[in-house]
């Protein structure tokens, strides 16, 4: 059978009617939708759809062991492949375990269709057995929602959705069927018609907006271009790299576009924000001109919104028009899709006479020759006090990390001989949420879009081992390590078993430093060391509960230990060598390791720390 996209959808001819009952109408609707796996859990009110699920080989199905690792699942495959991941879930309980990824996809803009069983229609309003609001507690969660009690809505409700969660901003939307529905017989052709007066995305931006915008950025003495994960969902890497090399400008990456620009690239100053690197946060507090592309201002990257970047104009560009302007005034709103806002924007700036600098990086920072023209060398003329600056915080700012006092195994070490080791591979690299994170982040090479894989604006732990699930099966070619903490590893770690049992051979590296580390930091920072409940006695000199090497080979996994520096290579390689069962590696790390630099929250990025006694000097001097 031929895929057809959502928005192919209402094109296609229409089928001959058929009869089907709603149960059968929602798998021949995602056979239709061309989807190739769902991420699911049968219960009662969602029995009648697992029935004829059970004689089709497409979509195939992936019985997990908790509706959460369920739904990270089905993000982890939409966010590595660029479809819409799909996920299954019974009424009640089995529906609400879906508000945790349903927030996370919402806040990701992941594109995720979530299918509901519920009580048959005539039940609803009476408590019923395994009856609750679904469409209701999770409206804030989701890009749209559908309850469904009449069998005829049911392929164009589930088109709809599929339309929905992909175009325009992406995100994730719930379709929620009562057993009455899926059990009424209707008459089914494909395709349905839609019913979405009010949807029309943006697509192509104003034109005027845009070339305005191209003035500013070619006139800027000191512009950033702020890019968010809107980027990575529009696929515009290479007309990004195009755009700086341009413009000339730096560019800092928001957590969830990490590897949208290489990291290589010499004009990346990597992440800004709370963890971000002291050149990314200096560049954005000293511009005076802040282009965001698919960025949303979000506190993690801002700071003290009253302190942030206050001498800079903002050219704010993005798809979903609630986000301009939220935050940060926009002085240029650009509504519009990056996938041609991008494009337009580097045309406009070669229309004047803006050139590639490719050949000449501007973090190498060359001596200008007399008489430069009013391209090219002209620009680096207007840009170089602004690059002397930057190059000069990047020299006294370096990435680094101090190893741990107590002389226990440094968590940093262990990610950054992963990152080293794996340079060149086919990686996806997917995180939980912690330190391990940040670390992660700071210390890994990532070169590609689509490699790297994080629960960025809900900040879900547990994300790490369903999303990297996920990603294997979305890209069985690749190699997916998920980095863990021990602390978001106990959180979902039974979809192993998943991954066991349908040959999902994840690397896993359980960055163990025995406590709750985010937490434990800010105890140490702000509330006098005192560790209120955040040890969890799984590492060095504890009672391992739970051991997880043990636990790693109770799921039927390699999984062994590590606790010296010079066991890390051997570790990692020997971890590449095995390809027929997951893996599960337990470093056992330091709890004193912290992660520098930080922005405590609700202060000005100005106050930013490069270590815990050191403040970095943003000062004013050659680059005005």
């Amino acid at each position: 059978m031929a895929k057809r996209t959502s928005s192919q959808v209402t094109e296609a001819a229409v089928s001959a009617p058929e009869r089907l009952t709603g149960a059968q109408a929602i798998v021949r609707s995602l056979e239709e939708l061309g989807v190739e796996v769902v991420f699911g859990l049968p219960g009662g009110a969602i029995l009648p759809t697992y029935d004829p699920l059970y004689d089709v080989e497409q979509p195939k199905h992936i019985l997990v062991r908790h509706e959460q690792g369920g739904g990270h699942a089905a993000e982890g495959y939409a966010l590595a492949t660029g479809k819409v991941g799909v996920v299954i879930a019974t009424s009640g309980p089995g529906a609400t375990n879906l508000v945790t990824p349903l927030l996370d996809a919402m806040m990701d803009s992941v594109p995720l269709v979530a299918i509901t069983g519920q009580v048959g229609a005539a039940a609803i309003g009476t408590d019923a057995f395994q009856e609750a609001d679904i469409v209701g507690s999770s409206m804030p969660m989701v890009k749209h929602s559908y309850l469904v009690t009449e069998a005829e809505d049911i392929p164009r409700a589930i088109a709809e959705a599929f339309h929905l969660a992909s175009t325009g901003r992406p995100g994730p939307v719930l379709v929620d069927i009562t057993k009455s529905a899926q059990n009424a017989e209707i008459d089914f052709s494909w395709p349905p018609q839609f019913e979405l007066p009010g949807y029309r995305p943006v697509g192509k931006p104003n034109s005027g907006q845009v070339r305005e915008a191209a003035k500013w950025l070619a006139a800027s003495r000191r512009p950033v271009l702020y890019v968010g994960g809107g980027c990575v969902r529009a696929d515009v890497s290479a007309q990004l790299v195009e755009l700086a090399e341009r413009s000339g400008a730096p560019v800092v990456t928001t957590l969830p576009a990490r590897g949208v620009i290489p990291d290589s690239h010499p004009q990346n100053l990597g992440m800004p924000g709370m963890h971000g690197t002291v050149p990314a946060v200096a560049a954005m507090q000293k511009a005076d001109l802040i282009v965001a592309l698919g960025a949303r201002f979000d506190d993690r990257v801002t700071g003290d919104l009253s302190g942030f970047a206050p001498g800079a104009k903002v050219v704010h560009i993005d798809i979903d028009p609630a986000e301009i302007s939220k935050n940060r005034v926009a002085d240029i709103p650009i509504v519009g899709n990056l996938a041609h806002t991008v494009p337009m924007l580097v045309a406009e700036l070669r229309a004047l006479g803006q050139e590639a600098n490719i050949a000449h990086p501007w973090s190498a920072a060359p001596e200008l020759e007399a008489g430069a023209s009013a391209s090219g060398n002209g620009a680096r003329a207007r840009l170089s006090p602004w690059w002397s600056y930057l190059n000069r915080m990047r020299e006294t700012y370096p990435s680094g990390y101090a190893e741990p006092a107590d002389g226990l195994l440094s968590p940093q070490f262990v990610i950054e001989r992963l990152g080293e080791l794996m340079r060149g591979e086919d990686v996806i690299w997917v995180t939980g949420v912690g330190q391990h994170q940040m670390w992660a982040s700071q210390f890994l090479p990532l070169e590609r879009p689509h490699s790297w894989l994080s629960s960025c604006g809900a900040g879900t732990m547990g994300y790490g081992i369903p999303a990297g699930m996920g990603a294997k099966v979305g890209r069985p070619g690749a190699t997916v390590w998920v980095i863990d903490g021990d602390g978001s590893f106990q959180m979902t770690n039974q979809e192993l078993a998943t991954c066991r049992l349908n040959g999902i051979n994840i690397k896993v590296a359980i960055i163990n430093n025995s406590s709750l580390g985010m937490v434990r930091q800010w105890q140490s920072l702000f509330y006098g060391e005192r560790y209120s409940h955040t040890d969890l006695e799984t590492g060095m000199n504890t009672k391992r509960i739970p051991d997880f090497v043990k636990l790693g080979e109770s799921y039927d996994c390699a999984a062994w230990r590590v606790e010296e520096a010079g066991e890390v290579d051997a570790a990692i390689h020997r971890a590449m060598e095995i390809d027929d069962r997951p893996v599960v590696i337990d470093f056992v790390t330091s709890p004193e390791a912290e992660v520098w630099p930080m922005v405590a929250a609700g202060v000005s990025n100005s106050e930013i720390l490069y270590a815990r006694d050191l403040r970095p000097q943003l000062d004013e001097e050659n680059h005005a």
